[in-house]
């Protein structure tokens, strides 16, 4: 039996969160009115959802001998992730983001910096560090990297997820090892260059035969392109406060749903429920909650339909 339940290859970060009443208008000006220091970070909060779950997590990453990497170091101890695999990078900055909350909205706008000292090398990751998990998630960043890490999973036959948001240079030699994509609403359209998001998946898994082609869509839930027919999981309503982190913590929640073998239109709603709890409380893990509360919401929780995607999902692909 594996000793972790899952492992993740990718970012930390740390964010300062500035929350104002609202967004400023260009090259506008307005007071803002909390400031407030916070872990974040693709993989690294996946894992804390994952973590609060009550799954065996590893990380493997990098983090600066800053404050801020002072500050990330102890939260991921404090939720039980193993960290034997982290390296602290000696003058060396950790990832940075500046987020400034609309009040009004809960939106965010993100400026961040992730310094080249923190990069991580495939030589740096050894099978074994790999293989001692049931399941890889990863992201875009350090390419090489997650390519060579996603391919020991791949060749271990352990299942591999994936987060991306964006194009990254060399992401076509990662996609062939991942087994469940879930994008943001921006990489499939920007990646295929189609505009429709039903076509870009669908082109996404007919190219690297993944089990799963899969986005988030913010506001109106999450979309899947699985077995043959797209699955469309309406968002829950909820009094937003941050929606920072909210991407993040669907994964780790669709993590825990791979692993416990959840039906897919299942695996979609709690995830989409784990984000949304994320949202009514400030930071990339300020709101994340354990299975009960997340069921709970399930069972009581409106939810938010998009017309598009509800009318057209459930219809049938079969790729050539």
């Amino acid at each position: 039996m594996p000793q972790f339940d899952v492992v993740g290859v990718g970012l930390n970060a740390t964010d300062t969160m500035l929350i104002v009443p609202h967004f400023p208008a260009y090259a506008g000006k307005v007071p803002y009115q909390e400031e407030i220091l916070s872990p974040g970070g693709q993989v690294a909060s996946a894992l804390t959802a994952c973590a609060k779950l009550g799954l065996r997590t590893k990380y493997i990453g990098t983090v600066g001998d800053d404050e801020r990497g002072r500050i990330q170091m102890e939260s991921l101890r404090g939720s039980g992730i193993n960290l034997d695999h982290v390296q602290q990078r000696h003058g060396c900055s950790n990832q940075s983001a500046y987020i400034v909350i609309d009040r009004s909205t809960g939106e965010r706008t993100v400026l961040w910096r992730r310094p080249e000292c923190l990069r991580i090398s495939p030589e740096e990751i050894t099978p074994e560090q790999i293989t001692c998990a049931s399941l890889l998630h990863i992201d875009g960043h350090d390419t090489p990297a997650v390519e060579h890490a996603a391919r020991i999973a791949r060749n271990a036959g352990m299942p591999v997820t994936v987060d991306v948001d964006t194009i990254y240079h060399g992401f076509d030699r990662v996609l062939p090892y991942v087994d469940y994509l879930v994008a943001s609403s921006e990489f499939p359209v920007q990646w295929t260059n189609e505009s429709d998001p039903f076509k870009a998946l669908e082109m996404i898994q007919t190219e690297y035969k993944m089990r799963v082609a899969a986005m988030t869509l913010g506001a109106h839930g999450s979309l899947a392109l699985f077995e043959g027919r797209f699955i469309y999981s309406p968002a829950f309503v909820v009094a937003c406060v941050d929606t920072t982190g909210a991407g993040d913590v669907f994964h780790g929640a669709f993590c825990y749903a791979v692993l416990r073998g959840m039906p897919m239109s299942e695996a979609l709603e709690f995830s989409n429920a784990m984000a949304a709890l994320n949202c009514m409380a400030v930071g990339a893990r300020g709101g994340i909650r354990g299975v009960e509360e997340i069921r709970a919401l399930m069972k009581r929780a409106e939810r938010r339909s998009h017309p598009e995607f509800e009318n057209r999902s459930g219809r049938a692909f079969r790729a050539n």
